[in-house]
């Protein structure tokens, strides 16, 4: 079995460098694949109370025969619940779900600084106190930009664990994990194979030629070496066994700049951008 490599937060606390998405997981098919990932050997599930399958999340995790304490689990507050008393409950809601008296990581999903009056500072707030009393183990943001860690570093005392990020070959989003890295944020790439658009390319094909590996494996080593947190999904087991092992190649420094080469900048967003997405569910 792949031995992951785990990044140490800036609290202290260590992350498996890969981990399992459930974005788009039904409920139906969520706590199998969970169950089929773990069994695989992942130990990292990213979640959030917008995905709709924190319980069935919990649920995988129990399946597999797991201690809870072996499992890191994310999750993310959802849009709707801003608001301090809301997110408090909305928390609290999520422990419900994974039945668990905490979460490894907790993050607030979108910034959304057209709504709230822009104050996320005061969401922020709210989870420093689910850091404080041990039921979030890491707090985190997802989505921000420069200028809105900013504005949290200001009202704040508690720089973020992490930085969820759309990151991906056609946009390697590299002003915020610049930032990141020289605020010891740890960057994780959601989207990291821009919905399967970059496999086909003619950089990638080649180099997965050349090492014997499919375009995703290669894609995905590409953000290991660049040192992110990265969680593929997918519900298939072959795929997700494949997605795993890539950890017994390196990609070499052409290879690397090759692949991040191929950034489109803006254009090469697959999602909102974060300054003007607003969605509440």
């Amino acid at each position: 079995m792949s031995t992951v490599p785990a990044i140490t937060l800036n609290d202290g606390a260590t992350i498996p460098q890969l981990g399992f998405g459930v974005y788009q997981i039904a409920p139906d098919e969520a706590a199998g694949a969970v169950r089929t990932a773990l069994e695989i050997g992942y130990r990292h599930i990213d979640t959030a109370e917008m995905y709709g399958n924190e319980k069935e999340v919990g649920q995988g995790v129990r399946d597999a025969g797991l201690q809870r304490g072996d499992v890191f689990i994310t999750s993310k507050l959802n849009n709707g619940f801003h608001k301090p008393d809301d997110a408090r409950r909305a928390f609290d809601a999520t422990l419900k779900a994974l039945e668990s008296d905490y979460v490894d990581l907790f993050l607030i999903h979108w910034p959304l600084p057209t709504k709230y009056d822009g104050d996320f500072v005061s969401t922020w707030n709210v989870l420093e106190e689910f850091a404080r009393d041990g039921r979030a183990r890491s707090i985190g943001v997802s989505n921000f930009q420069p200028a809105h860690l900013d504005k949290l570093a200001a009202g704040s005392s508690t720089v973020p664990a992490v930085n969820q990020i759309e990151v991906h070959p056609y946009f390697t989003n590299e002003d915020v994990r610049a930032y990141g890295q020289q605020h010891n944020i740890v960057t994780e790439a959601w989207s990291p194979i821009a919905q399967g658009k970059v496999l086909d390319d003619q950089a990638v094909t080649a180099i997965a030629e050349a090492t014997g590996k499919t375009p995703a494996q290669v894609v995905l080593r590409w953000h290991i070496q660049r040192g992110d947190v990265v969680f593929p999904k997918s519900v298939t087991p072959e795929r997700m066994r494949q997605n795993f092992e890539i950890f017994d190649f390196e990609l070499d420094g052409d290879d690397m700049a090759a692949i991040s080469g191929l950034d489109k900048g803006e254009e090469g967003r697959t999602g909102p951008n974060p300054d003007t997405f607003d969605y509440i569910p």
